[in-house]
């Protein structure tokens, strides 16, 4: 068990913090104010909101408790913690810091780019640090674990894309599903630009002395396989394992700080990859 760092803990408040008022900033002061139906459990939240006027923070975390149990075992300990503490965090940002904030009432277009921009800041931020808001995050890893065939790419298009249909429908305003849909895409846009520029892929290669602890860590976080190579130091003689793992931008952030948690000693190198084809990536 790791032992607790008050100035690790404190960092990482401050920056759910930083990443919770963005997000609740996109959420509350432009989203709800507009009635866009948004992706996600925020979304489900900001739905039962307007109909209903229950506060959107606590709907999240009371919605967040049964899938962040169901996925407990998938997620590993230390971010399932870490995952738990920004949720609360940014849920109650979102219902009692977001309101000081005035709403914006203007044009709908400049609303849902607000939105996105935002929102996507926000969950950059803590996609950064290794945490997440919870909700389709959780799902999406657990069902990529029992369908490894398919891609997390689409799962997650598939269950944003479903979920804004759903809130555009009960709200009945096709013009709020489709400016959903537009924000879905911008904050998607904005995480991948902030994170490693351009949606190409990486390759990552370890060299470590622990390439299947680092391998099982990488399939269990980032939902990615590797591959293991066996090789020797040209200085020393030593003989070592390469990790070899294909991997998105986003997923490149979180593989290289795994490959570090489990061995501090790992040399790790990051390459671009012009075009990747195989299971989670382009079809041949």
């Amino acid at each position: 068990m790791k032992k607790f760092d008050i100035k690790t803990f404190s960092k990482d408040v401050l920056i759910d913090i930083l990443g919770g008022i963005l997000i609740a900033v996109g959420i509350y002061n432009f989203a709800a104010n507009a009635g866009f139906p948004l992706a996600g459990v925020s979304g489900i939240s900001l739905v039962i909101y307007r109909l209903f006027g229950l506060p959107i923070g606590w709907v999240t975390i009371v919605l967040n408790i049964p899938i962040a149990i169901a996925c407990f075992k998938i997620l590993g300990r230390d971010f399932f913690v870490r995952s738990v503490k920004t949720i609360l965090i940014t849920s109650i940002i979102v219902d009692y810091i977001a309101p000081l904030f005035p709403l914006y009432s203007g044009d709908r277009m400049l609303a849902a780019i607000c939105t996105g921009i935002f929102s996507g800041l926000g969950y950059t931020i803590l996609f950064l640090n290794n945490t997440s808001t919870g909700g389709t995050d959780f799902i999406t890893l657990s069902i990529r674990a029992r369908h490894p065939h398919l891609s997390l790419g689409r799962i997650v298009f598939i269950s944003d894309t479903v979920i804004v249909l759903f809130g555009g429908a009960i709200l009945r305003d096709i013009d709020a599903t489709i400016y959903g849909i537009i924000i879905t895409y911008l904050i998607t846009l904005v995480i991948d630009k902030l994170m490693y520029g351009i949606d190409s892929g990486k390759m990552t290669l370890i060299i470590t002395k622990r390439g299947q602890k680092v391998a099982e860590a990488i399939d269990q976080h980032a939902g990615r396989g590797a591959t293991i190579l066996t090789g020797k130091g040209s200085y020393s003689g030593e003989e070592k394992e390469i990790v070899l793992c294909a991997c998105n931008n986003k997923q490149m952030n979180v593989i290289k700080k795994i490959a570090k948690e489990v061995d501090p000693m790992a040399f790790t190198v990051i390459v671009e990859s012009n075009e990747v084809i195989g299971e989670g990536f382009k079809q041949g």
